[in-house]
């Protein structure tokens, strides 16, 4: 038997048929689903500092598990003396079992971690069943070495789901335990 993590095993014994009880869904296959999970920084700073980029990028690789990527400027923008070709951020786009692991260590661990927290707004839907929110920090990973940090970057994470609506999303994620601010 192969490895299956702890949220993928909880969408499909539990998730999908309280869903398909809930919204009245004919088959099983119109259940809402997470299809992705992109983390991205923007590092307007990198353009000075060529460190802070390669620093992001290492520590993106860690908290993931897979291999950040670079992200280029598209053109010229003389007030930020940004040049076409120039690295500006760090992304990574997670799919399958890196997915669910990464979305069961963000839930259990690391957003309990962050200071204050009394839960995320859910005001982050695109009125098309996908979530963005944003972390200030990121040292609330336990994969980050707090004494090694010298640059502290913020990240925004979305989740692309299959949901045809914000509804929908929003009972798919609390679902997997999201924890979304009551009011």
């Amino acid at each position: 038997m192969s490895y299956q993590p702890r949220l993928q095993a909880q969408y499909q014994e539990q998730l999908v048929p309280a869903l398909k009880e809930r919204f009245e869904y004919k088959t099983v296959m119109q259940v809402p689903r997470i299809t992705k999970i992109c983390l991205n920084q923007g590092l307007g700073k990198a353009i000075a500092d060529k460190k802070i980029i390669e620093a992001a990028i290492d520590e993106m690789t860690r908290i993931t598990g897979q291999k950040a990527v670079q992200t280029i400027s598209t053109k010229d923008v003389s007030n930020f003396k940004l040049r076409k070709g120039m690295a500006i951020g760090a992304r990574v786009t997670l799919r399958r079992e890196r997915m669910y692991e990464f979305l069961d260590r963000l839930i259990a661990i690391s957003l309990p971690r962050t200071r204050d927290f009394q839960g995320i707004r859910p005001k982050g839907f695109d009125g098309r069943g996908n979530f963005t929110f944003g972390v200030k920090e990121q040292i609330i990973f336990p994969e980050i070495n707090l004494d090694e940090v010298k640059y502290f970057n913020g990240m925004d994470i979305t989740i692309v789901t299959s949901a045809r609506t914000d509804e929908e999303a929003k009972a798919l994620l609390e679902g997997f335990g999201f924890p979304f601010k009551k009011n």
